[in-house]
This record gives C-alpha cells, sequence and structure tokens, in this order.
C-alpha cells in the first residue's frame, strides 16, 4: 500500500499534540538552541517575545515524534485490516519551513498533517517521492509552524 491508497491528497489529519512546560523548553534549549529568550524565564520577559518561548527547533522536534507515532499507528491499524503498511525510507529534506508564532511554556499545540500528492522516481522503479505537508496550531487556532516535506516511498 503506499500513502495515496491511504490518505486523500489534499485532506488535513490531526497526528497528535504537544505541551510546552518551561522545563521542557529550557531543557531543550539549554542543549541545543541556548538562547536567553529560550532558558531564562526572567530575562525572556524583555525579550521581543515576552516571555519564556520554546526554540523552533524543538517544536519541529514535536512534529517529528508526532509524525513517527502517526506512522507506527497508521502500519498498526493497516497490518491488523489485514493490509501492507506503506514502506517509508527517508526524507530527502523539507522547504517553506516558517515559524510564525511564538510558541509559550504553558501551551499545547495540535499537529497536522496534509499528504499532497506523489510522483515515481524515474531512475528507481518502485520508488516514489511523497510530498506532504506539516501544521502546528495553538490552543486559539492560529498556525504557529508550517513546513513542506518529501518522503520516499518504496512499492
Amino acid at each position: 500500500m503506499r500513502l495515496s491508497e491511504l490518505l486523500p491528497a489534499g485532506e488535513r489529519r490531526e497526528i497528535g499534540t504537544y505541551h510546552f512546560d518551561a522545563d521542557k523548553i529550557m531543557d531543550f534549549a539549554t542543549k541545543f538552541d541556548p538562547q536567553y529568550f529560550h532558558t531564562d524565564a526572567e530575562r525572556a520577559k524583555d525579550s521581543v517575545f515576552g516571555g519564556l518561548c520554546a526554540s523552533g527547533w524543538h517544536v519541529c522536534a514535536a512534529i517529528m515524534r508526532a509524525n513517527v507515532d502517526n506512522i507506527v499507528a497508521q502500519a498498526k491499524a493497516v497490518a491488523k485490516a489485514g493490509g501492507t503498511p506503506p514502506k517509508l525510507g527517508p526524507a530527502p529534506g523539507i522547504r517553506n519551513l516558517k515559524w510564525l508564532k511564538p510558541v509559550f511554556a504553558g501551551d499545547t499545540i495540535r499537529i497536522f498533517m496534509r499528504f499532497n500528492s506523489d510522483r515515481p522516481v524515474p531512475s528507481r522503479p518502485g520508488r516514489f517521492i511523497a510530498d506532504l505537508t506539516y501544521e502546528a496550531e495553538n490552543e486559539q487556532g492560529e498556525l504557529v509552524t508550517t513546513f513542506d516535506c518529501s518522503v520516499v516511498e518504496f512499492e
């Protein structure tokens, strides 16, 4: 089974949520993006953001976690129904990454995925490139992060 058989093109599906508390934000940022508005709640109040906010890379990591959990859940559901789950490989890259609004300590984001299309890889019979869009919204329904991604699919 391929993604195009599992997901209608253009349909936006919620694939998970992630809660950002201050400790998670500061822990991630201390390791990977140690800017004061991600690591110091007091100093962050005087930043352009006005408070402690998550690194955009932390938001992307949360989206990836939801994506992998979703792939595993879909594969189990397809197998349970007697089908063969899609065989997905690596992602050759992302495009159009946008961090549109800050994600603050205490925020819970909802994560969405949209299958857009796929196309065969001419030089590799049995392989396809699937194009997907990922989005995350805050509790007010505002987009905070969006990006497009491609993934290799095997027949």
